[in-house]
């Protein structure tokens, strides 16, 4: 009895059990004595904190289809699994938590509410992962890591030391990207900048030798303007540079201030064309403050309110200070441009447009912010990382990305690494408070380090201080940016600082698939790292995939309502619909576009490759025979070659990380070649008792279900799990089974020939069929010819599988043989088929349709030529799609021809005048 399939698939039941069994299993463990040339890749490690969303979903999908398809070529694969320990994101997490309690971080202490982390950590840290395991990874996830983990935290103590005494991490006070809310500091590509509707502000600051002339100032933030130390103007510009060297009053404070000439700081065409210069609260500022040796005067505390006694430091007027301390940016503004108001001194405000920099985890607003932090001295580590971008031993794909990174890297700032939370790698600094006793300021049990202080940087805890002997020791209580852990990644990961077999085996690792948001965050910092450590580059590839937005091409935001949740995708359509969806929309340069009706569509697709199987099942039960290709049936023969070709295309794909192109090639074999055609040319075989071609077809459908299976299974691993056990095979799952290779013997240029010749005239039949409004089941006639001799003798051999797909008879005859009497020919390519029109067709219906249909090709037409005649249309299109593009406007000239044909022939039966 026939081996019989579930009527519907359902993904649920399979996907839970095979996710286990593979684990169960060990098929996804490595180690470095297997054969097989390493190749690895070390996964990009999302926050602990967080759940598994859809750009999770395309990176992990990519990765897993690389992993899977290397480990069945006989590689080394190690696909090296980890969470971050997402120090601010993990700590507001618990922060939270025991504020609901009714407590809060302070008065737990530092040592008690790391302990609060750890033990949210082991009770909820595990929920991206299991849910990684849902999507189908085939990680070794004995080998999973954490960026706090002891070898791992072994790694930062080891990398920060080596760098502080080569002179490549130092302690400075900086202006530095400060959050008001997290309380700490953040590196530059941790600010968000958004466009903001903001004002600009004229205000007039007095000459102090002249009260009574003014030199007008514009700026978007009037509330700094206490912290003022100079006004500049641009040197060459004629209408201030008398100016230069004089001082101006600034306004609301009893201190006088300079007028300098700065070349680079100021914008002639800017405002007035004069700016004030804080350096303590603006970037740019601060290094013309640095230009012109001034001073530099913060008038905000951390939490970004005005403080009275950095007011008081400032000389502003003590009737200022009373209004304004302790108001928040936001509030002092507004009063400082009353105050102005009052004097006099405010010309005007216009409405402004600016960018605003926020904090990328809580949204508020950054301030710039002067403030102690460790920094690495990134220079000498980006030159070499830029090297080996420029000399191809690392390689970036798609290669437009290159100038990005070599842009941001030529340009690189020193790294603020110190960040002012608890959770995360604490730095190793100790400071001794005899010896810094000046550089100390102590605030009861609170103590600060100020600028100047001398560290004692150590591996291990100081047993006391190396210059006096003293042991009373204060550690720096900073701890390190998350990232600095995250770029140690594809080495620390592998064991190092010991120098282990996995090290020696997987390093370099072999590919980084990756977002371009996180290129400078975390690629370009792993190379710097890798170079420095490891003497190499930490992979040779790094594939930057596009980023996941809706429909209509916006960005996903709860706020918007338009997120899709893969975890609700995969259970509605099942895990493989959303991994094809991905894949298949990997278009590089491109954003996924990404709709639940695109994965319902590659659901319907599982639900064919499905169908297929059980119709398989149905005829399998028969004899089979081991017939050399050469002698099968031609669907037999042209099935293997568009199999092999499609193995062909698939593998070059892959090399190239064309997960899209690969993702077609799999889905018109399956769904157009094998389902569509195939199966349908081989019923008559399979349904008949004892066709002499039976055997032989039945190998050939075992022979090319199986290997589409293993050819498919990197993409959708579940359901080609689950039909691969149902098919004669070896070994105990797909997982471990060979790639499909090449096989020239199935190649068959005569077979494809005699196909195409097949396919051409069942098309032009179908299509005959339908402009005359046949039903589907009723039988028609068909005589068929070809202009070239050749392929008049080739229809012979098609003839019985073109009858059978057209529902008809079929006869193939001289085209001056053909009857006289009513018929409608088709013509392409020197083929005919004429079709016999008998007497129940309603031949002015037909016409209708076919002029409708004649209309539609034509506006489809004048849409692709308008297209392909938009030059910027053309200068921004990928080549692929140019190609297709100008591939269907010839097709689209050939339906053309052939429906104008017909429509003459019904016009001419109808006796109608030829339009």
């Amino acid at each position: 009895m026939p081996f019989q399939l579930d009527k519907t698939y359902d993904p649920t039941t399979v996907e839970a059990r095979w996710s286990q069994e593979w684990i169960a299993r060990g098929y996804f463990q490595t180690s470095p004595e297997r054969p097989g040339q390493p190749y690895c890749i070390v996964i990009p490690p999302p926050n602990v904190t967080g759940s598994l969303h859809v750009g999770h979903a395309l990176n992990h999908s990519l990765q897993d289809i690389l992993i899977r398809w290397r480990r069945m070529q006989g590689r080394n694969t190690l696909w090296l699994p980890g969470t971050d320990h997402a120090g601010i994101a993990t700590q507001n997490v618990v922060e939270k938590q025991v504020t609901a309690e009714g407590g809060s971080r302070e008065s737990l202490g530092r040592e008690r509410f790391i302990e609060r982390v750890w033990q949210w950590k082991a009770t909820s840290g595990n929920t991206i992962v299991n849910q990684q395991k849902q999507l189908g990874e085939s990680c070794d996830w004995e080998r999973l890591r954490f960026t706090m983990d002891e070898g791992l935290s072994k790694a930062v103590l080891e990398v920060f030391v080596r760098l502080y005494q080569d002179g490549l991490i130092y302690r400075g006070e900086r202006l530095i990207n400060w959050c008001p809310r997290c309380l700490t500091a953040l590196s530059d590509i941790e600010v968000e900048h958004e466009d903001a509707k903001g004002k600009l502000y004229s205000i007039q600051y007095p000459l102090a030798d002249d009260p009574s002339t003014q030199l007008t100032v514009a700026t978007t933030r009037p509330e700094t303007l206490l912290g003022d130390t100079a006004v500049a103007v641009h040197p060459e510009d004629d209408r201030f540079k008398h100016l230069i060297g004089k001082r101006v009053r600034l306004p609301l404070t009893n201190r006088t201030i300079p007028i300098v000439g700065d070349g680079i700081l100021v914008d002639r065409e800017f405002g007035t064309g004069a700016v004030k210069i804080t350096p303590a609260h603006d970037f740019n500022d601060y290094e013309a403050g640095e230009r012109h040796a001034l001073a530099r005067l913060a008038i905000l505390d951390h939490h970004a309110v005005l403080d009275a006694t950095k007011m008081r430091q400032a000389a502003v007027d003590q009737p200022v200070i009373e209004l304004l301390q302790r108001l928040p940016v936001s509030k002092a503004r507004p009063k400082v441009e009353e105050l102005l108001k009052e004097r006099g001194l405010l010309e005007k405000v216009e409405d402004h447009k600016m960018a605003v920099g926020k904090c990328y985890r809580c949204k508020t607003v950054v301030e710039p912010y002067l403030s102690p932090q460790w920094f690495v001295n990134i220079k000498p580590l980006a030159e070499p990382a830029i090297k080996a971008v420029e000399d191809g031993r690392i390689r970036i794909i798609p290669e437009g990305w290159t100038n990005n990174y070599l842009g941001w890297m030529r340009d690189i700032k020193d790294w603020c690494i110190s960040r002012q939370i608890w959770w995360g790698h604490q730095i190793p600094a100790w400071y001794c408070l005899s010896c810094n006793a000046e550089h100390i300021v102590r605030n009861g049990d609170r103590i600060t380090i100020l600028q100047g202080a001398s560290p004692i940087v150590s591996k291990t805890i100081p047993v006391g201080c190396p210059s006096c002997g003293k042991n009373e020791l204060y550690r720096d209580p900073d701890v390190l940016d998350t990232w600095f852990s995250s770029a140690l990644w594809p080495f620390s990961t592998l064991g190092w600082p010991e120098e282990t077999q996995e090290l020696n085996s997987y390093y370099p690792t072999s590919v980084l698939v990756t977002g371009l948001d996180i290129l400078f965050f975390w690629v370009a910092r792993m190379i710097m790292m890798g170079l420095k450590f490891m003497g190499d580059v930490p992979f040779r590839d790094v594939y930057i995939h596009a980023l996941v937005r809706d429909a209509e091409g916006k960005k996903m935001s709860k706020s918007k309502g338009n997120v899709i949740d893969p975890l609700h995708v995969m259970n509605e359509f099942g895990t493989d619909a959303l991994r094809f969806t991905l894949a298949s929309m990997a278009s590089p340069g491109r954003d996924v576009k990404l709709a639940e009706e695109r994965i319902e569509g590659y659901r319907n697709f599982a639900n064919k490759i499905w169908n297929a199987a059980r119709f398989a099942h149905m005829y399998l039960d028969g004899p089979q025979s081991p017939l050399p290709v050469s002698q099968r049936t031609v669907p037999d023969r042209w099935i293997l070659s568009r199999l092999n070709h499609t193995i062909k295309v698939v593998t070059a794909e892959l090399e190239g990380y064309r997960f899209d192109r690969a993702s077609n090639a799999l889905y018109h074999f399956i769904w157009h070649e094998f389902c569509d055609w195939y199966l349908e040319l081989i019923k008559p075989v399979l349904q008949a008792a004892d066709h002499p071609d039976g055997p032989a077809t039945r190998t050939t459908l075992i022979e090319t279900m199986e290997t589409t299976m293993r050819l498919l299974h990197p993409f959708m691993p579940f359901i080609t799990e689950e039909l691969w056990q149902t098919f004669p095979h070896q070994g105990h799952s797909i997982v471990i089974q060979s790639y499909p290779m090449e096989e020239p013997s199935w190649d068959s240029s005569e077979a494809e020939q005699l196909f195409a010749l097949m396919e051409q005239t069942v098309n032009l039949a179908r299509t005959g069929r339908v402009l005359l409004n046949y039903p589907p089941g009723q039988q028609i006639t068909c005589y068929l010819s070809h202009e070239e001799t050749t392929k008049q003798n080739l229809l012979n051999l098609v003839l019985p599988h073109a009858a059978h797909l057209s529902r008809g008879t079929c006869k193939n005859i001289a085209h001056s043989s053909w009857p006289a009497h009513q018929l409608l020919t088709l013509v392409t390519d020197g083929l005919s088929v004429g079709i016999e029109v008998s007497g129940e067709v309603d031949l002015q219906k037909a016409l209708d349709r076919l002029d409708k249909q004649i209309s539609e090709v034509e506006r489809e037409t004048q849409r692709l030529s308008g297209k392909l005649n938009n030059p910027d249309f053309v200068s921004k299109a990928p080549p692929e799609v140019i190609t297709d593009h100008q591939d269907r406007l010839r097709s689209l000239a050939q339906d053309t021809n052939m429906l104008i044909s017909s429509e003459r022939q019904l016009r001419s039966m109808l006796g109608l005048n030829q339009s």
